[in-house]
């Protein structure tokens, strides 16, 4: 059993302004992605410029935040978020979901494909490898919130929040961390080291992150004012992650079948 260290959630007070360690993470997040992302546009295969990363990783970050900050209104807050819209701008009290994410990011990467005249596939199988890392430090913000906690559990591991009682529960922020962060990003970082048919990355990565998410949800809690959706074991998470799976198997199995395959980075 181990007790939860009860981490601060403002890394720095500077005068009236607070710096929030979730603020941090997502800039740690969107840094390794810039970072990665011009190591990945020297490659002869790459679909951008190192010099673009900067308009892409903005393009991103707009997708991530307005779309996360919009899927939790629409999945998970009950309409709380758009009762008072201005709390979109107030990331470090939580309230990010990642399709909602996923999907602002979608968007703004077609928006610049299409400015830019890139095939979209090839620019998501670009960017697929960028993103696990931010989804790293996204969990470990959680985890220093003190929020999305796992189920009970006897496990040596267990960790004790004494927010919620006694009863070590599983850290489902780390598990979280741990494969949709570090193993989610060596499996697709290393398959897209070698030139892969367009659309493989990106399907690797929807199916990867799908069924990471999928296995986690298991045990970690739902949230409170949602609960089960059925069965008593059925959350939003793994609903959403369902569609996740089927679109990255298919998107693979399109990729390696259809003629001519094109490389893309």
């Amino acid at each position: 059993m181990i007790r939860y260290p009860a981490i601060d959630p403002i890394a720095i007070s500077l005068g009236p302004l607070d710096i929030h360690w979730y603020g941090v993470m997502y800039a740690i997040g969107f840094g390794l992605a810039w970072w990665l992302g011009r190591r990945r546009a020297t490659r002869p295969d790459s679909p951008v410029a190192p010099a673009q990363m900067d308009d892409l990783l903005l393009f991103g970050a707009i997708g991530v935040v307005v779309g996360g900050r919009m899927g939790y209104a629409l999945f998970y807050s009950g309409g709380d978020l758009l009762a008072d819209p201005l709390s979109l701008l107030r990331l470090w009290e939580g309230g990010m979901a990642f399709h909602g994410g996923l999907i602002g990011v979608i968007v703004m990467m077609a928006v610049y494909a299409w400015r830019h005249r890139i095939t979209p596939l090839a620019l998501g199988d670009f960017v697929a490898p960028l993103i696990p890392p931010g989804l790293a430090a996204g969990r470990l913000g959680n985890f220093i919130n003190g929020e999305l906690w796992g189920a009970p559990t006897t496990l040596p591991w267990g960790m004790v929040y004494p927010p919620l009682g006694p009863e070590p529960r599983h850290p489902s922020q780390l598990y979280e961390l741990a494969l949709e962060g570090l193993v989610l990003f060596v499996v697709v970082w290393l398959y897209s080291a070698r030139p892969r048919p367009t659309g493989a990355v990106t399907g690797l990565f929807l199916a990867g992150y799908g069924v990471a998410r999928l296995m986690v949800e298991f045990v970690r809690l739902p949230d409170a004012h949602i609960g089960y959706l059925w069965g008593g074991w059925l959350t939003m998470g793994q609903l959403l992650s369902l569609p996740m799976i089927i679109a990255g198997v298919a998107l693979l199995a399109w990729a390696w079948r259809r003629p001519a395959a094109t490389p893309s980075s």
